[in-house]
């Protein structure tokens, strides 16, 4: 589940990173939920990404309600071979079906849930991101956006560009979002304001997975013609 150049976790250290008990992690495993570790030096497991993202995962659907066998009817449904980035998506696509939610941690809280040490610099950009907020000695973070904000520290483009592309994404995502309403609401016109509620709440997860999906595929096309021509 490592690779060469990843660092391997110990259960108290992915526990930590996950923000749950070493109790949770163990019982996860017994229930399937959670592959289980490589065996290393002195029979000590060791955990990688692909173990955090699928116990972040788990630990979206729990908060939003899901009973834990409803939680294994989900991970049942998925491939086996789910990469780290596709459990983030999938984790995404949970995570939008509740409203935004903003907390309010201490910076050592928010560099664990971060898995890494933030320098002033990162903590600037995280800002410019929308990712967090300072106020003195603490910081408001939106968790969904977290991990992602994290993992783009280490991208090798310039602020601009990320901060650039933040801008096209959410521009187009509320053109899309705006055109997606007009179209529900023309084919709810003649419904009751209950009925409208409860067709939003069963496409919201849809209507987002099918944003993921359409985006993933045309980001590979134009990647593959920009490599191609670049050949």
């Amino acid at each position: 589940m490592t690779t060469e150049t990843e660092q391997p976790l110990t259960i108290d250290e992915l526990a930590a990173r996950a923000g749950v008990t070493v109790r949770t992690v163990r019982f996860y495993g017994t229930k399937g939920l959670l592959p289980p570790p490589v065996i290393g030096p002195r029979r000590v497991g060791h955990y990688g990404r692909e173990h955090l993202a699928r116990l972040e995962l788990i630990e979206e659907l729990q908060h939003r309600g899901m009973t834990l066998a409803a939680i294994e009817r989900y991970l049942g449904q998925l491939p086996p071979d789910l990469s780290v980035r596709d459990l983030a998506i999938q984790r995404a696509v949970v995570a939008s079906w509740a409203p935004e939610a903003v907390e309010t941690v201490s910076r050592g809280e928010l560099e664990r849930r971060a898995g890494r040490a933030l320098g002033e610099e990162d903590l600037q950009r995280l800002a410019a991101m929308g990712v967090v907020e300072r106020d003195g000695e603490v910081f408001r973070v939106d968790p969904g956006l977290l991990r992602l904000g994290a993992e783009l520290l280490d991208v090798p483009l310039s602020h601009e560009t990320v901060l650039a592309a933040r801008t096209a994404l959410i521009e187009h995502s509320r053109a899309a979002a705006r055109e997606l309403s007009r179209l529900l609401r023309d084919a709810v016109a003649e419904r009751d304001a209950r009925d409208v509620r409860s067709l939003s709440a069963r496409m919201h997860p849809l209507v987002v997975q099918a944003l993921l999906t359409t985006f993933q595929r045309s980001l590979r096309e134009e990647l593959a013609q920009w490599l191609d021509e670049e050949g």
